[in-house]
């Protein structure tokens, strides 16, 4: 089938099978035919706002329908959706829209950032003509906010157009598949699945919060083929009573994903020991699309530790600090080409790519390859700590850490030290009823780690430190501690 923009695949399906159901969330479903007409209404609504082709929409809006609504509201009028937080901070929201500059906002109250036009999340937009708009293509599908956790934020404005072959398959799966979104529909992972399982005529069952119970059941309820999770969601889950998880009917199941964050190795033969190899995926890459891999748990079982080879053309090679070549297996930072060439995916606002003079570029990971082109992550680079000569990697200590069944979620940092630069401070959030001690915790790490990277000091906590898209904050917290002192 030829490719067609957004806009018409959406109504495609809507006059292919108007009844078909496109989107559940909280028990209610919407149809194709009430998703295309109610994201007519909003497209119009828009219109009148002051929204045209070219131009970006804010939206600050929990998941749900509306949200759905208003990302093709934006395409069938050529516009580029531009999500965030909407618990996002009043000054962070106001630096993001800054640099964005966006026609309208939505999920705001009217006021809240000067003259600029605000829909709140309730906007009635019941009286407007919910018929066919004339047929356009955005220039960007979408801009994604990235690195408001190291300061002033940066926008990824990603150079797809808004059309697709609905046809295409995704995921292993043909057109109309079913998927479970557990995350935020703002941040890239969650909200491209959502995407590209609707315009293919298929199913998305999301969830307003992430809950481990609650998603075992939504799968075996709808009998779901797909779900993307993050490493901390897949923990959460695997932490469920025994009982509760072998009773999960998963058997509709052909692919769990989990992307975003480092999936700790023994989680990853934890989940393939329990649904198979075939159907554990784990998939690195960024919003910037500059490169990316993917790999099955039965490739991992070759190649365990491994987030697989790049795809889609995509190169990569490992460099040094001083931007030279390393060794195959010695750890560097991971950087990437896309077969377009640099510049080629995606621009930002309010940040430039760190690039070489050649072009390729780093996601600020560092990992190696292997002798079969096989990449390995180790840490973010901004995350090493350095204590009396020594690398240590948060992401590994934090994986050992997390086996521990009475952990919830983890943070590990280093600390300034005069003698040896830095030690190992881990901040631990651990269930309440629990009575988990430094003493036990350094026990069970002793098993897995050697002893230079077993935490010097432990902070107990009772907040999760990881949000629902499983990212943690690791300078910001580092940061409130050190200032403390």
């Amino acid at each position: 089938m030829p490719i067609i923009s957004y806009g018409s695949a959406l109504t495609r399906k809507a006059e292919q099978a108007p009844e078909a159901i496109a989107f559940i969330q909280n028990g209610v479903a919407t149809d194709f035919a009430t998703l295309e007409a109610d994201s007519n209404r909003r497209a119009r609504a828009f219109a009148k706002a002051g929204v045209g082709e070219g131009d970006f929409v804010t939206i600050a809006l929990p998941n749900g329908v509306e949200f759905v609504e208003s990302l093709f509201a934006c395409w069938k009028l050529g516009a580029t959706p531009q999500p965030v937080s909407p618990k996002l901070p009043q000054a962070e929201r106001d630096a993001i829209i800054e640099l964005v500059d966006p026609k309208l906002i939505l999920g705001v109250e009217p006021g809240q950032h000067g003259g600029r036009a605000s829909f709140r999340a309730d906007h009635d937009v019941s009286a407007e003509d919910a018929t066919k708009l004339p047929d356009i293509v955005s220039k960007y599908r979408m801009a994604i906010c990235s690195g408001g956790s190291t300061g002033r934020p940066k926008v990824v404005v990603d150079h797809i157009p808004g059309q697709i072959d609905p046809e295409q398959p995704f995921q292993g799966r043909g057109p109309g598949s079913s998927i479970l979104i557990p995350g935020p529909l703002y941040h890239s992972g969650p909200l491209i699945n959502c995407l590209t399982v609707l315009l293919g005529g298929g199913r998305v069952v999301a969830m307003s919060r992430f809950d481990a119970q609650e998603a075992l059941d939504l799968i075996s309820e709808h009998r779901l083929q797909l779900a993307i999770f993050v490493p901390t969601m897949l923990l959460r889950i695997w932490k469920l009573p025994e009982s509760v998880r072998q009773a999960a009917d998963l058997s509709s199941l052909t692919r769990v994903v989990s992307s975003s964050a480092s999936l700790p190795d023994w989680l990853q033969r934890e989940w393939i020991e329990w649904i198979g190899p075939e159907r554990v995926w784990e998939a690195y890459g960024g919003s910037e699309r500059i490169g990316g891999t993917i790999i099955s748990g039965t490739e991992w079982l070759t190649k365990p530790g491994s987030v697989g080879k790049a795809t889609e053309g995509r190169k990569v090679r490992i460099l040094d600090a001083e931007g030279g070549e390393v060794e195959t297996g010695e750890i560097g930072d991971v950087y990437f080409l896309p077969p377009g060439g640099p510049g080629s995916t995606y621009h930002y606002l309010g940040a430039e790519p760190r690039r070489t003079p050649d072009g390729w570029e780093t996601l600020g990971d560092m990992g190696y390859l292997d002798e079969d082109d096989y990449l390995f992550l180790v840490d973010r680079r901004t995350d090493l700590i350095i204590t009396g000569g020594a690398n240590i990697y948060p992401a590994e200590v934090e994986g050992a850490l997390e086996s521990h069944p009475a952990i919830r979620s983890c943070a590990v940092i280093g600390l300034p030290d005069e003698d040896l630069g830095a030690t190992v401070h881990a901040i631990v959030d651990i269930a309440e009823s629990t009575n988990v001690d430094e003493a036990i915790l350094r026990e069970h790490l002793a098993d897995q780690l050697v002893r230079y990277k077993i935490p010097r000091t432990f902070e107990f906590v009772t907040e999760l430190l990881r949000d629902d898209a499983g990212k943690v904050r690791r300078r910001a917290l580092r940061d409130a501690r050190v200032s403390a002192d």
